[in-house]
């Protein structure tokens, strides 16, 4: 564990074997979407949610990155659409999701971009996942979640802070 709370080893250098670190000081403002190949799964107690190859990351100034996953590799029968909506003024229009796996209902747990703003067309389809509702994993690691709902970050070995969405960083 680093000494700003995240994953990783001495110095925010990411753990042997993982692949290079990425502040989040870097990511761009508006944010950008990168595409991603490592295996992204999703689970709500001992079922899986969503398992896939091909999730696209959003990359924000201060932000851990938030993974979408293509709808096509989600079990659309845990989901059930939630009332309320929120607006990004650079993606448009959240839809909220529970997530219902048996007797396990998580509430809000997932939202979309039903139509999706200018370049963020890309995520139209997709759904992202709040890690601290539901177990999350990027490439075999345990995903550890961004502190505060809002923005649902998913923070690896490899991304380094600090990171908004805490208490006292709502001016930054």
């Amino acid at each position: 564990m680093n000494t700003d709370g995240t994953p990783g080893g001495p110095q925010g250098m990411p753990r042997s074997g993982a692949r290079p670190g990425e502040s989040v000081w870097d990511y761009p403002r508006p944010p950008e979407l990168a595409g991603d190949d490592r295996r992204v799964t999703v689970r709500a107690g001992s079922q899986v949610v969503a398992d896939t190859h091909a999730s696209l990351r959003v990359l924000e100034t201060s932000h851990p990155p938030v993974f979408y996953v293509p709808r096509g590799d989600v079990r659309a029968e845990l989901l059930r659409a939630r009332p309320g909506r929120t607006h990004c003024e650079w993606k448009g229009t959240a839809s909220y999701w529970d997530v219902v796996a048996g007797d396990l209902v998580v509430p809000r747990a997932a939202w979309s971009y039903e139509q999706p703003l200018g370049r963020y067309e890309a995520l139209r389809g997709h759904l992202a996942f709040y890690p601290s509702a539901l177990h999350c994993t990027v490439g075999g690691e345990e995903v550890v979640a961004q502190e505060g709902d809002f923005y649902g970050g998913w923070i690896t070995s490899e991304i380094r802070g600090p990171f908004k969405g805490g208490p006292g960083t709502g001016g930054w």
